[in-house]
């Protein structure tokens, strides 16, 4: 039996990027990406390249590295050998979520033509209880769950989730929803509080299973985002250390769940830690995690401008993050890091034509050269392609992030070239 509470229900066509409206400890409330529209002015051009270049050729090189080839191979649909690392599924899924945001914007017929092959594609890949995973199959099947901090499992499903979650926002179709919650309801009978323990190398799953609560009103997931939080130890977290991106993402996932629970010691802990990184471990950029060693956050104040990481992916994780926190609480300071993130951390990452990236975005450089492997320029494509296809999702979804709403009024949080067609929370209609 699936538990739901209906309050946690609203209209597909009426979610946002995250959605808040039904959240209890939201101070402010989302607004559909389909109600923002951005014409030229600075944005505008970019996501164009995004959308007519950046997306486009992101996937013909998702389909020359055979990354969407590992799911066919599975069905039978290709023969060939599995290529990649062990977590190029969540590339894939991070370019299907971003087409989703990208329908939702505007619809594009054939975008959603290709999309929903791909999708096709995936499910035909699903195990009979839900698993679905490229390399912990056949001779690796055994090996499924053994390795949690370093495998990417939990990090792969919630990507999916999002994706999921994002095409049935631009569609109302289920098929790939359902798809998603079949691995959810999985990862549920396997792990919790009287179950396998199982803490993640990864946070990203957090998040998603917020998310998919959200959608769906099924308490389950919301339960089991708790389960993965409470498994990370995170409201005993002193200070951002670690890996940049899973330390935010983790963030993340905390903001998400506190939002819906009100516990205060998430409260507490996230202000711990925005604290923490702003004081010392973040470049005026908004990048964050200074060394290459791991990825990670230094200690405070160690901030080198040669050696900066300030990966791609942090950036748009940080914005993310100040996102959440700037629903949670209506303060004008996250809006404030979460704009300056956007215009330089993440910005520096890709092309002016959407179809190149930085992995690492150094604040200095030494004749040109990155010092990322000796980089002297943006890439099309890297081993481990988790900046490109974040990037391109980021893009797709940017409309949701320039407005919000209260019982106060509208919020304007990004300003440029935009329209907003949407409704104050009283019902009466703006533009």
């Amino acid at each position: 039996m699936r538990c739901k509470d209906k309050s946690a229900v609203t209209n597909w066509s009426d979610q946002g990027v995250i959605h808040t409206s039904n959240s209890p400890h939201c101070r402010l409330h989302s607004v559909p990406i389909r109600v923002v529209q951005i014409d030229q002015g600075f944005w505008g051009p970019r996501m164009a390249a995004n959308k007519e270049r950046g997306i486009p050729r992101l996937l013909e090189l998702l389909e020359e590295h055979g990354v969407v080839d590992n799911f066919r191979r599975l069905s039978g649909r290709k023969k060939v050998k599995r290529r990649g690392a062990l977590f190029t599924d969540s590339d894939l899924y991070k370019w299907m979520e971003g087409a989703a945001f990208v329908l939702q914007s505007q619809g594009d017929p054939e975008l959603r033509k290709t999309l929903e092959g791909i999708i096709d594609d995936v499910l035909a890949a699903q195990g009979e209880d839900g698993y679905l995973n490229t390399y912990f199959v056949d001779e690796r099947a055994g090996e499924r769950f053994q390795r949690l901090e370093t495998d990417h499992e939990f990090y792969c499903c919630g990507h999916l989730i999002q994706a999921a979650v994002a095409y049935y926002r631009a569609t109302g179709q289920t098929k790939f929803l359902d798809g998603a919650r079949r691995f959810a309801d999985y990862l549920i009978t396997v792990f919790g509080p009287d179950k396998r323990q199982g803490k993640s190398g990864h946070p990203e799953l957090e998040m998603a299973m917020v998310e998919l609560y959200r959608t769906t009103g099924d308490r389950r997931y919301l339960d089991f985002a708790g389960f993965l939080l409470d498994q990370l130890g995170f409201t005993s977290l002193l200070g951002m250390e670690g890996h940049a991106v899973r330390a935010a993402y983790a963030c993340c996932g905390a903001a998400d769940y506190y939002a819906e629970i009100g516990d205060n010691s998430f409260g507490q802990t996230l202000e711990r830690l925005w604290e923490d990184m702003v004081e010392g471990k973040i470049y005026i950029t908004g990048g964050i995690g200074a060394r290459h060693a791991g990825e990670a956050f230094g200690e405070p104040y160690e901030l080198p401008n040669f050696r900066a990481y300030a990966e791609t992916c942090a950036a748009i994780a940080n914005i993310m993050w100040n996102w959440r926190m700037l629903l949670v609480t209506g303060e004008a300071r996250f809006a404030d890091l979460m704009e300056r993130t956007l215009y330089n951390g993440f910005l520096a990452g890709v092309s002016l034509d959407g179809t190149r990236y930085f992995y690492v975005n150094p604040l200095a450089s030494s004749f040109g050269v990155n010092v990322r492997a000796g980089d002297t320029g943006r890439q099309e494509w890297y081993g481990t392609t988790c900046c490109p296809t974040n990037v391109v999702r980021m893009f797709a979804s940017l409309p949701g992030y320039f407005y919000s709403t209260s019982a106060e009024g509208i919020w304007i949080h990004l300003y440029d070239n935009s329209r907003l067609d949407w409704h104050l929370e009283g019902g009466q209609d703006v533009s």
